[in-house]
């Protein structure tokens, strides 16, 4: 399991520096066709990113086992390259390799996770995957940051900080690579997992559509306020008066990382899959009440800013983490149904970045300045009322499994 862990989470926290240090920039010297630079940025990468996940609903549902590892190699340097040329190109034209730099990566985290479904352990293995994007996000930053601080130029420092992490990356995939495939008793306590054509991913979600519509809802809301915190951390710092500090990214995100992956790991300790289903519909709603709670305590200054960047991060990556892990998983183990995990994920995935995309766009419309809590605040509260919302509905759809003996 060690091997498998590392394996993973090495993976993966390797592959966002190629996607996040670019965001810790400002670009404040350059537009984009009067448009907010960075904003139009963030935007093309996300686009890339968001086209890149409805691809892969086909490509990584449809993937087997043995050409995984070469495809995560051969994406991640795709993304390099794309990065080189962000340094190459003149502003603000060198905002399409973003895209290009997009493209590749958001089939990463599908190729990953294909190796730890449908296992007894597989909360375990994807909790602490899960836990590579929260720390990394912060860790890939802070060394962005630290480049710039060094005195790297911002359009080359993306570039610079991907190479950093190219070879280590290249040894992780190795050891993906030598992964088993899932025992006699992975597959009859999880059921087996197989590649799914067109015709079955819609006879699969068609089936359990009643509750999957408002599980996706939930998803989407709560991915694209979580991406707008992991885009825009440093102008939500800077409108709560906190100077940042190449430290600061990682030490807050350690902590958020800490407690999600504790309180999402130990879905694992549940045999029954109806059971460990229903705990991780709980804990999403948990992470709701605690996103609505600490916007309330920053509003009214009850807590501090870091406090509050802390718990709204845990609010947000209890139920986004709790979808990688568990939910989707115990679904598939409970219903006993022909399918697989990613296809799942990546159907989520992919309706949450293209909303996010849109909600980029119209905020930079209708408030391309001024205090970003004015839009961050109630952003809050919308996303985490109508989440609780979806979360209970979810839990009446699937209550009927809870009847069936069936379900170990």
């Amino acid at each position: 399991m060690v091997w498998t862990v590392v394996a993973a989470f090495g993976t993966y926290f390797c592959m966002f520096a190629f996607r996040k240090p670019f965001t810790v920039s400002q670009y404040s010297d350059v537009t984009a066709w009067e448009w907010q630079y960075k904003t139009i940025a963030v935007v093309a990468q996300v686009f890339g990113y968001a086209v890149s996940k409805v691809i892969g609903v086909k490509i990584v549902s449809e993937m087997t086992a043995n050409y995984r590892a070469a495809s995560i190699i051969g994406l991640i340097l795709f993304a390099e390259l794309a990065l080189i040329l962000f340094g190459l190109v003149p502003a603000p034209y060198n905002i399409f390799c973003l895209f290009l730099n997009g493209l590749p990566l958001g089939i990463i985290f599908g190729l990953v996770l294909g190796f730890l479904e449908g296992r007894q352990r597989t909360e375990a293995l994807a909790a602490c995957l899960c836990t590579s994007f929260i720390l990394a996000d912060g860790a890939t930053k802070s060394v962005g940051k630290a480049l710039l601080v060094a005195g790297v130029n911002e359009f080359w420092m993306p570039a610079v900080a991907g190479a950093l992490f190219l070879l280590p990356l290249l040894g992780f995939v190795w050891m993906l690579a030598q992964i088993p495939q899932p025992t006699a008793h992975d597959v009859a306590a999880r059921s087996e997992r197989v590649p799914l054509n067109a015709a079955e991913r819609r006879a699969f979600f068609n089936r359990y559509a009643g509750g999957l519509i408002p599980l996706l809802l939930m998803f989407f809301l709560i991915s694209l306020l979580k991406s707008i915190r992991s885009d825009f951390m440093p102008d939500i710092w800077k409108s709560l008066g906190i100077t940042t500090s190449p430290a600061l990214f990682s030490y807050s995100e350690l902590l958020v990382g800490l407690t999600v992956t504790l309180a999402n790991g130990a879905a694992v300790l549940v045999i029954n899959n109806y059971r460990a289903f229903q705990l991780a519909l709980a804990t999403c709603i948990a992470g709701c009440v605690v996103l609505l709670l600490a916007t309330l305590g920053e509003q009214t200054q009850v807590i501090s800013p870091f406090a509050f960047m802390v718990l709204i991060g845990v609010g947000l990556f209890l139920p986004y983490v709790a979808t990688h892990t568990t939910i989707f998983e115990r679904l598939i183990a409970m219903t006993r149904d022909r399918g697989n995990l990613v296809f799942l994920l990546y159907l989520a995935d992919a309706i949450a970045y293209m909303g996010y995309i849109g909600v980029m766009l119209a905020r930079n419309a209708l408030q391309p300045s001024g205090d970003f809590m004015a839009f961050f605040r109630p952003t809050c509260y919308i996303a985490g009322l109508l989440s609780l919302v979806c979360m209970v509905a979810c839990q009446l759809y699937f209550a009927r499994f809870g009847r069936k003996p069936s379900n170990v």
